[in-house]
């Protein structure tokens, strides 16, 4: 039988580089979730007066339904349902499953408009006679090459569709009922388990 003679001090030696790459990997990629949040949140608050993220709001029948980011703009209130789709993606108003074609492989995944209806009325029914808005906030690791869904934001749009707040506005007597309507609706909120999408 040949003996190699490897020793074990090499294999434990081995074995704990691989560990402490591994650990670097994951810490370097938990770093960039994090940057990124920190990025988006920035970004939100720039657009908007208040803004409040990953919270469950009363549906009506004793449930609730999450929500990314509830924003206060000068239209109102601003329901942003976020996704991280990257790859080609391929989606209708008409269609109940979106396509996406990326890193060698095809998936697909339920239409989510159904589902931004449902968060823009659960708020609606807290927030009286405010506006109420939904936006599909897709990041730019995606882009859907047939043209855009009804409602579908890309994030480097953001500030086209909703400018830089003035927040001087936020004083003027004229706002004041959109204050007010948000302070009843923040109330009746509740912190969401569910994990934030980082863009």
């Amino acid at each position: 039988m040949i003996d190699f003679g490897i020793d074990p001090e090499w294999i434990g030696a081995a074995a704990l580089v691989l560990l402490l790459g591994a650990a670097a990997y994951w810490g370097f990629r938990a770093y960039q979730r994090s940057a990124r949040r920190r990025a988006l949140l920035a970004r939100l608050g720039t657009v908007a007066f208040e803004a409040v993220h990953q919270v469950l709001v009363p549906d009506g029948m004793g449930g609730f339904i999450h929500i990314d980011h509830l924003l206060l703009t000068p239209r109102g209130v601003l329901v942003l349902d976020t996704r991280r789709v990257a790859g080609l993606i391929f989606g209708g108003d008409q269609m109940s499953d979106w396509t996406v074609l990326g890193r060698g492989r095809r998936y697909t995944f339920d239409n989510p408009q159904p589902a931004l209806y449902d968060r823009i009325a659960a708020v609606k029914a807290l927030s009286g006679d405010v506006p109420v808005e939904g936006r599909l906030l897709f990041s730019n690791v995606g882009k859907f090459t047939k043209g855009k869904p009804k409602w579908v934001l890309m994030l480097d749009g953001i500030e086209v569709e909703f400018p830089v707040v003035d927040r001087g506005m936020k004083s003027s007597p004229g706002f004041a009922p959109y204050l007010d309507a948000w302070s009843r609706l923040v109330s009746q909120l509740r912190p969401s388990p569910h994990l934030f999408t980082s863009l």
